[in-house]
């Protein structure tokens, strides 16, 4: 991100690391951190996989993964990265062979569990097809299978436990010199995710994939993902992401959007600022903002749009958003719309959805066509 010298408590400083690419996507270095999710069809239902990884895409996934339990998934993935707009990322677990068997698939790049991938021979046989086929791999580690002997010497999964694991096969690859890899060390755990990976940050410079696993449902996993990733995030770590949620994909590619716009990593679609409502609203502000959210979710275009239902915050939030909707004050039934942070014109409550809809588009084609042409609108 460019730093904000008017408003320093804005910046992050993002970890240096290395860049590598996942297909066509660049992952760490300076390139934007990327927002995943992973498919929950089965593999082998084609038609189904591809419909959820393109919706994936169309909400902003950059990169998707794709389970390879079985060689039937390894045949099905052929197709699934032809038919696929974004990266594919094959999920592989217990058998290196299947390993193997998406790389020669086309995938972008496999992830590997140390846990329950084998010894260093079939990591070997793996590292072989990935540089054969021109293929990243991501080091997954999980507190939840790690290695017998790290519990053994541990005692339970740990945030040493965890760094120890992914150090052994950083080496492993390294030692059979392919370094376009990145990793993940993982736990549902939110203290024990954020420990292991301040301490895998400042031991290598691998790109870096964050995660909260198993963090739960929309909401619980929404905030627990939250909380471990925003503030791993502000401390600069996190070359890529995904929340982890037992919901929809589509859900965890918004989440992952909301919480690099929150803290100014990222940007795309509307920024919608709203207050939580009170007995001063001048109109129901609750379903106002949850219709607007459907409405607006197919703007791309970075913006910002402020609903706040009275004259308390109203005109302050609206000066900084590109549209902007205040209720209250002199006249019922009716608000103040503005347009770029200055007052245009009043509005009746009753038609306010499809009008504010309208503003925005609006203002997206603008903006939109302000980029193309280098003007600053």
């Amino acid at each position: 991100m460019s730093l904000n010298p008017i408003r320093p408590w804005r910046n992050i400083y993002r970890r240096k690391s290395r860049q590598i690419m996942v297909g066509s996507v660049p992952v760490g270095g300076d390139a934007p951190i990327s927002v995943q999710t992973m498919t929950n069809t089965l593999t082998t239902d084609v038609k189904a996989t591809v419909a959820q990884v393109q919706a994936a895409a169309e909400a902003g996934a950059d990169i998707v993964r794709v389970s390879v339990p079985d060689e039937a998934s390894s045949k099905a993935l052929k197709e699934i990265v032809r038919e696929s707009p974004v990266p594919i990322v094959a999920d592989i677990h217990f058998h290196y062979k299947r390993g193997i068997e998406a790389a020669e698939a086309g995938a972008a790049c496999l992830r590997i569990n140390p846990g329950n991938i084998g010894d260093e021979a079939r990591v070997a046989e793996v590292i072989r097809a990935a540089r054969d086929h021109n293929c990243s791999i991501r080091i997954g580690v999980n507190a939840g299978s790690l290695e017998k002997h790290l519990l053994d010497k541990y005692g339970e999964p740990c945030p040493d436990a965890m760094v120890e694991s992914g150090l052994d096969h950083i080496k492993i690859l390294q030692d059979h010199d392919f370094h376009e890899f990145k990793i993940s060390v993982k736990a549902s755990d939110v203290f024990m995710a954020a420990a292991a990976y301040q301490q895998l940050a400042e031991a290598t410079d691998a790109p870096i994939h964050l995660g909260i696993t198993e963090a739960g449902g929309l909401t619980s996993g929404t905030i627990k993902s939250s909380i471990g990733m925003g503030s791993l995030l502000w401390m600069g770590i996190g070359d890529t992401i995904r929340v982890s949620l037992s919901a929809d994909p589509v859900e965890e590619v918004k989440v992952g959007y909301e919480i690099l716009k929150s803290l100014g990593l990222r940007h795309r679609g509307v920024n919608i600022i709203s207050c939580p409502s009170c007995a001063r609203q001048g109109f129901d502000v609750i379903k106002t903002v949850e219709a607007l959210e459907k409405r607006l979710e197919h703007i791309k275009t970075p913006m910002s749009l402020s609903i706040i239902g009275c004259v308390v915050n109203g005109p302050g939030e609206a000066l900084m958003t590109d549209v902007g909707f205040t209720g209250g004050g002199a006249g019922a039934g009716t608000g103040m719309v503005y347009m770029a942070g200055k007052q245009d014109h009043k509005l009746g409550n009753y038609d306010m959805v499809d009008h504010i809809v309208g503003l925005v588009e609006q203002r997206a084609a603008e903006l939109d066509a302000a980029s193309q042409s280098g003007e600053d609108i």
